[in-house]
């Protein structure tokens, strides 16, 4: 597990090989990532945008942002969790991503960002990243 903290926001990611949705012979690899955000702070936020960078063996980065997580954009208030399970598709048998989430405090509307920490995608088909 990869986790981090920021503004009382932990992110807490779990990656998944799901190697019955790869095909290593043809160059696709699958991962799910499972991620926990919770609020240990004392104000109510919201989760309004997403931004990744995954990064494949080759050194390809891909770029991805949009509005909240799983078509949702959550309210998490004080000692509340937000749990979502996504995934990832790459052509190289490792990888990693990294990112942030755009998040509003809900009583001042002020935005701020919270790291994604990152973390690595890793098959038995290939080498381990390190980041």
């Amino acid at each position: 597990m990869y986790s981090s903290t920021t503004y009382d926001i932990r992110v807490t990611v779990q990656p998944i090989y799901l190697e019955d949705q790869s095909e290593p012979d043809e160059g696709h690899y699958v991962w799910a990532y499972q991620v926990v955000i919770g609020n240990e702070g004392t104000e109510s936020v919201q989760l309004m945008r997403r931004h990744w960078l995954i990064t494949d063996a080759n050194g390809f980065i891909r770029d991805v942002e949009g509005a909240g997580v799983v078509g949702v954009q959550p309210v998490l208030e004080p000692g509340e969790v937000f749990e979502y399970t996504s995934g990832c598709p790459l052509s190289t048998p490792s990888g990693f991503m990294q990112g942030t989430y755009a998040m509003r405090w809900t009583e001042t509307g002020e935005m701020f960002d919270v790291e994604i920490p990152a973390f690595s995608l890793d098959s038995p088909h290939g080498g381990h990243s390190v980041h």
